[in-house]
């Protein structure tokens, strides 16, 4: 009876050491995963977004989910959201569907914040916009997705901290949906008195 409790608890402590370590590295895996395959998915079909394009809405969702799921793709997804918020009927609804897929997106480097904080290298831009994060916590992604010049440190920042993942999402969401809806709305706009454009 001892030496099966001794088992128990030996393999419980192993458990326990190893728990803490394997789900980050799972997650900085997984992270890297997605971020490598996307880039291997768009070097040997280039045209991907022009396909993805005829799709509408739907597609203006996939491409978001894509180009911000990683960094080191050479497109701009406001700018593809923008030519969509001035081709589609109805430009607000390529904000949102363009600013869900934002959200969800931005994961990658929630996950990749979340499981590798200790691999991170901290720039001064990197420490500054901690201190908003840490500070205002989801208000600060909020408003940074809003500008999102500088939202793929956010997303791992935020991972690094610890926010919860809702919190993280949602104001990501919130804040891309408002600063998509924006600008494929002035897109749409300017392509009216620019008429040359279309």
């Amino acid at each position: 009876m001892d030496e099966i409790t001794t088992e128990k608890s030996g393999r419980e402590r192993v458990l326990s050491w190893l728990r803490p370590k394997i789900l980050p590295i799972v997650g900085l895996l997984l992270a890297l995963a997605i971020m490598a395959g996307v880039f291997y998915y768009y070097s040997i079909n280039p045209d991907i977004f022009k396909e993805l394009k005829t799709y509408g809405y739907a597609g203006a969702f996939i491409i978001s989910v894509i180009l911000n799921a990683t960094i080191i793709l050479p497109v701009s997804n406001m700018a593809v959201m923008m030519s969509l918020g001035a081709t589609l009927p109805v430009p607000a609804f390529v904000g949102i569907a363009g600013g869900f897929g934002a959200a969800i997106g931005e994961l990658t480097g929630y996950i990749f914040g979340r499981s590798g904080r200790g691999l991170l290298k901290k720039s001064t831009m990197y420490t500054r916009v901690e201190g908003w994060v840490t500070r205002w916590g989801w208000i600060a992604v909020f408003i940074l997705s809003i500008f999102p010049f500088v939202f793929d440190i956010v997303g791992i920042i935020a991972g690094a901290l610890r926010m919860p993942l809702w919190k993280f999402f949602v104001a990501c969401w919130l804040g891309r949906t408002i600063s998509y809806v924006v600008m494929v709305q002035l897109a749409a706009i300017g392509l009216r008195f620019m008429p040359w454009f279309s």
